[in-house]
């Protein structure tokens, strides 16, 4: 497909391929979408690095009564924005240029990181400032998923979006593998002000390259008011007026997609399980393992490691998205459920990276299924919406995993775990086809209802 020169996002002619041979990765022969890509890389590492450094930091260093209650608050602090500002996000995310969204948070991220530093490294910080750094990196990463989640047409051809989805969900799994070879290590050697500085530095540089890169959106509206004829000729009697995008609820939003609600209903419950592994590795690290950071550095970066292919090799999974992805959540119940059972370093390494290649392809299968399902105009509110349903099970897991971690063993956290993700697993089995979501994505947006 050859797209329009108003249409077409800022490419590297040098990085195709010739006649016959193969082209180059996306993110070298698009510079605009690498330079996003690689800003979400360095945004998602950085508050994956402090929240497993934190986490790290409050167990082993921080507290000494009530580590679990403490680390699982901490969690539940930092999920919480995702799940309470997504009307806001939506709005934000639908009003403002999205580069401009995107680089604003980035950088108001770098410049809170980099206040803990200066405070950290003049002594005297409280626990509550940690928690309120937390909260403030959350908050600007609720800004900055969805709406990159959204910008992924500005930057791609549309025959580039499946490849675009997985290249900007290979970033979750990018960011828990750096996050956690330099969280918990660089609390062990650096302190907490340590891990700021380099969350600072991460978040400015990648404020810097959202803001070099240059979206379609942008070149559109420039080539459109320079040729103004090219698009509608105002003087003409006969022209129909311009067509207004409706800006609807976000309950109705939902309300209109069915099938995407069940699954996303689905995948929160199957978040109450197994988002909790983030609370549960500190944990099973201390008091199972009697290890250090760099044990949970190994966890994590097996975690992380596991996403990563999966991100890569989920399109490749066989079946209907809801039958393959039940498949992944039975495979996920397994690896979680066994440490729980054996307590080797090597048998939990490997359960988690298990656990994180499910996860990886779960996601790419259903993110690129939402993105040709949901109408181009409710992205914006849908991809609010989705961070909002499947962050809301966040603080809840967070809270109970870490309270239930002062009186059960970390082992019996693992079984529950497990045990917890074989009815969402069925549930999504069950479901149907996405044949009544497509129905409605061909009405008019402003039809009868």
């Amino acid at each position: 497909m050859t797209a329009s020169p108003v249409a077409a996002p800022e490419t590297d002619a040098g990085a195709e391929a010739g006649a016959g041979g193969r082209r180059a990765p996306l993110i070298l022969r698009n510079r605009a979408f690498g330079a996003v890509w690689l800003g979400q890389v360095l945004t998602q590492g950085a508050v994956r690095m402090f929240q497993v450094g934190v986490s790290w930091w409050i167990v082993a260093y921080a507290v000494h009564d009530a580590r679990g209650l403490a680390s699982g608050l901490f969690m539940a602090v930092c999920t919480l924005p995702a799940v309470a500002l997504a009307p806001v996000v939506a709005r934000a995310v639908a009003r403002f240029a999205h580069r401009s969204v995107l680089w604003t948070a980035a950088g108001l991220a770098g410049g809170a990181a980099a206040a803990l530093a200066l405070w950290a490294y003049g002594g005297g910080m409280p626990l509550a400032t940690v928690y309120a750094a937390g909260l403030a990196l959350a908050t600007c990463q609720a800004f900055f998923d969805p709406c990159l989640t959204t910008s992924v047409p500005e930057l791609v051809d549309d025959a580039d979006i499946e490849t675009a989805t997985g290249f900007e969900l290979s970033t979750q799994s990018l960011a828990g593998l750096g996050g956690a070879l330099l969280g918990a290590l660089t609390v062990d050697r650096a302190g907490v002000a340590g891990l700021a500085a380099g969350c600072a530095a991460a978040y400015l540089a990648a404020a810097l390259l959202v803001a070099s890169a240059r979206f379609r959106t942008a070149a559109a509206a420039a080539t459109a008011s320079a040729a103004p004829d090219a698009v509608t000729a105002p003087d003409d009697p006969e022209a129909p007026p311009a067509a207004v995008p409706q800006r609807r609820t976000l309950r109705r939003i939902l309300g209109d997609l069915p099938y995407v609600r069940r699954i996303l209903v689905c995948f929160a419950a199957a978040n109450l399980f197994t988002t909790a592994v983030f609370v549960v590795i500190p944990l099973y690290t201390r008091s199972v393992l009697q290890g250090g950071g760099g044990t949970v550095a190994l966890l994590e970066a097996a975690l992380g490691t596991g996403a990563l292919v999966g991100a890569f090799t989920g399109a490749r999974v066989p079946g209907r998205p809801t039958v393959a992805g039940a498949y992944c959540l039975g495979l996920m119940a397994l690896a979680l459920a066994l440490p729980g059972l054996i307590a080797q370093r090597p048998v939990v390494a490997g359960c988690l990276a298990v656990a994180g290649w499910c996860a990886g392809a779960v996601s790419v299968r259903f993110v690129a299924l939402f993105q040709r399902l949901v109408p181009t105009a409710d992205k914006p509110g849908f991809f609010a919406v989705m961070q909002a349903v499947l962050g809301a099970s966040l603080p809840v897991a967070s809270l109970v995993f870490g309270t239930a971690g002062d009186v059960l063993s970390p082992q019996t956290l693992c079984l529950i775990q497990g045990i917890g993700l074989v009815p969402a697993a069925c549930a999504l089995a069950l479901l149907g086809s996405p044949a009544a979501d497509a129905d409605r994505r061909t009405q008019p947006l402003g039809g009868s209802r």
